[in-house]
């Protein structure tokens, strides 16, 4: 299928620069062409691209008359399906755009669905972009009908009128979140036993984020050996996935792959997500996976980073205050830019290529030091028929000392935080 992508673009969002300074340009074409790829990842052909600048914004179409007129001489001009507009737009301006352009009209938070929907695997990820769906769907239901009778069924975009009949009214769409939401409380109350389970076996937990294609899924590839579908396009990654990495010092970790953030996420994906991103609050360690060749590198940084503190500062307070503490920046696609050496040296950061390897044995290093830093020696008395808590000691931490008698085996030894706290919740 054929699409167009434009971007409608209010630079007094972005600190009010004049036409044609560079900075608002600069912005404007990183957030256009973050638009294509998302646009391409799901299949389509892009025949045009636009950046259309908006001095006001019209309650019915969102562009004014001769920018809808430019994009309607395009699609017929290249024989445009789809036109994806790269902003949030209401059921009304949503209907009117599609009978003007004669296309179907997707909007960011419609492409962003159609995606996830193309890429979640588990049945906890289509639960989550099923919920994220209905509820973006249940805004649809006031005022258009001839939009929602133009898509498939199922939970996609992009199919043809006449495939498939939607007729669902808010009852049986509220009916049918509650029933999710039940189901997805399940699967944080399965999640949370996981991680009590982990507390006990127990390994600590070193989740990767960043923005989306970021190389989060090759750089988990390249530290564990496993087999995660990594591709070079947006939200290649929905369902997290777990894996055990030895470090230098011996110490055992499990690495966490998680989903990609983005900006200007969804609202119904940011809630439908919350199982996903509890995952990353009960890490021990965050490795922030850059993009350092991206040019809005920057800015996606800032992204992820304001989505943690968000988590932080949220009313159920996920994150507690000293997630900064736990951050390690990990500057990947170091091959793009000409190797580890020449990317910009960033104070606490490491450069890496997941996709050579070039300075993955820096990163375990980084994160041998991170795991010994603030250890603490405490001392405990084990039975002597106790072999599986001073195997586990010996495993996770640094025995000092150890003196047997044939009553009690007492050991001094240094450890984590994080691991005394787990050893001493374990159970008989």
């Amino acid at each position: 299928m054929k699409a167009a992508v434009i971007l409608p673009y209010d630079r007094t969002l972005r600190g009010g620069a004049a036409h044609g300074e560079s900075g608002a340009n600069r912005a404007a074409e990183a957030k256009l062409a973050e638009a294509v790829g998302l646009t391409a990842s799901i299949g389509l052909t892009i025949v045009h691209s636009a950046i259309f600048p908006l001095r006001m914004t019209r309650p019915s179409t969102l562009l004014g008359e001769g920018q809808v007129e430019m994009v309607h001489e395009e699609c017929e001009r290249h024989g445009v399906t789809v036109v994806v507009v790269d902003a949030a737009l209401s059921p009304v301006q949503q209907r009117n755009l599609e009978r003007a352009w004669g296309a179907k009209v997707i909007d960011r938070t419609g492409l962003i669905l159609e995606i996830f929907g193309e890429r979640a695997r588990t049945r906890e990820g289509s639960l989550q972009v099923e919920l994220a769906h209905l509820s973006y769907q249940r805004t649809r239901l006031v005022r258009s009908w001839t939009h929602l009778e133009r898509q498939r069924g199922g939970f996609g975009f992009l199919g043809g009128p006449g495939e498939s009949q939607i007729e669902i009214d808010r009852r049986l769409i509220d009916e049918r979140i509650v029933r999710l939401k039940k189901e997805l409380e399940q699967v944080r109350r399965t999640r949370g036993l996981h991680r009590s389970a982990r507390a006990r076996v127990p390994y600590p937990v070193v989740a990767l984020v960043g923005y989306t294609n970021a190389g989060k899924s090759t750089l988990f590839n390249a530290l564990t050996g496993a087999g995660v579908f990594a591709q070079d396009q947006l939200f290649a990654t929905l369902d997290p996935t777990m894996r055990a990495i030895k470090l230098p010092s011996g110490r055992t970790v499990i690495l966490s792959d998680t989903v990609g953030f983005i900006s200007d996420l969804p609202t119904q994906l940011v809630e439908a997500f919350r199982a996903t991103l509890e995952e990353v609050a009960a890490a021990d360690i965050i490795l922030h996976v850059r993009d350092a060749a991206h040019p809005d590198s920057a800015a996606q940084r800032a992204d992820v980073l304001g989505v943690l503190a968000e988590m932080a500062e949220g009313e159920d307070a996920t994150m507690d205050e000293g997630w900064p503490a736990r951050v390690i920046e990990v500057l990947n696609k170091a091959d793009l830019m000409g190797g580890v050496d020449a990317v910009p040296e960033i104070p606490g950061a490491i450069a890496v290529s997941a996709l050579t390897g070039d300075g993955l044995d820096a990163l375990r290093e980084a994160l041998d030091a991170r795991m010994t830093a603030g250890m603490e020696t405490a001392d405990y008395r084990l039975a002597p028929a106790d072999g599986a808590s001073l195997a586990w000691l010996y495993e996770h931490g640094e025995v000092l000392a150890r003196e047997d008698t044939e009553e009690t085996i007492r050991v001094s030894v240094r450890l984590t935080p994080a691991d005394r706290a787990r050893f001493e919740q374990r159970g008989p």
